[in-house]
Parts: structure tokens; C-alpha cells; sequence
């Protein structure tokens, strides 16, 4: 099976969704480490309260649910874009840069959190999701 140019799009999306996976076995290892040093207990884990969980911990719960915010909307446009084959050239550069400053996002945010440029790269970041969807619609139009 040949696959198309416009099919590409889905290894971003692949990657992002691996990027996703990460974060969660990493959230997960945090918690049961937490759990393990008795620093949580893991009745913590049955309403999320009576307790703080740790920094780590919560930055990764933090940085989880923040992959199923704004991705949601880069899903839907490369989905988009596959189903009406518009997905290639400066789509799939887009893509990949969205990946990448999502990618960084998620470094700064797990790491040190550093704000000035965790923020860049999280607005970065929708600057581009814009753009591709500025960019969907626009090829779209330019097909009627």
C-alpha cells in the first residue's frame, strides 16, 4: 500500500499522541513512587483529597490534562485535512512545528517550570494551531 503525501499528517499526530503516553507513564511512576515513600497515601487516589500531592506529581497531572485541551483542536484539523486531502506542504510543516513547541511545552512545564518560556512555547503553539486552521479553511475555499 502506497501512502500519499497528504497521508503523512498522521505522524505528527502520532507523535504528539506518544508525547501524550509519556507523560502519562511518567505521571503514573511519579504517584506510585510518591505511594512508595510514603510521602501519599493511595486512599489519596479515591476522592483527590485530604492530602497535597507532590510538586512532581501534580505537575504531571497538571501537564496530562493539559494535552487533552488545545490537542483536541490539532487533532480535529489534521483529521480535517487528511479527510479532504489538504494535509501537505506548509500543513505538515505546521504540524510538526506544533508537535515541537508542544514538545518543549511539556519539557519546561515537567522540568523546572520556568514561566517566560513555558509561556512562549505554549502561545507559540496556538499561533500555529491558528495558523493551520487559517490554512485548512483557506485551501478549502480555494477549492469551491
Amino acid at each position: 500500500m502506497e501512502i500519499l503525501k497528504y497521508q503523512y499528517i498522521v505522524f505528527p499526530m502520532a507523535a504528539l499522541a506518544l508525547l501524550t503516553f509519556v507523560v502519562l507513564v511518567m505521571l503514573f511512576l511519579s504517584r506510585l513512587s510518591a505511594v512508595k515513600n510514603g510521602s501519599l497515601s493511595a486512599g489519596f487516589f479515591k476522592t483527590y483529597t485530604g492530602q497535597s500531592e507532590p510538586e512532581q506529581s501534580r505537575k504531571l497531572a497538571r501537564h496530562f490534562a493539559n494535552l487533552f485541551e488545545a490537542p483536541i483542536l490539532f487533532y480535529v484539523v489534521c483529521l480535517s485535512g487528511l479527510s479532504t486531502h489538504l494535509s501537505f506542504g506548509l500543513f505538515q510543516v505546521f504540524a510538526w512545528l506544533y508537535v515541537t513547541l508542544r514538545l518543549i511545552h511539556a519539557t519546561v512545564h515537567i522540568g523546572k517550570n520556568k514561566l517566560q518560556p513555558r509561556i512562549a512555547a505554549y502561545f507559540s503553539g496556538w499561533i500555529v494551531l491558528i495558523a493551520m486552521w487559517l490554512l485548512l479553511i483557506y485551501r478549502l475555499i480555494g477549492d469551491t
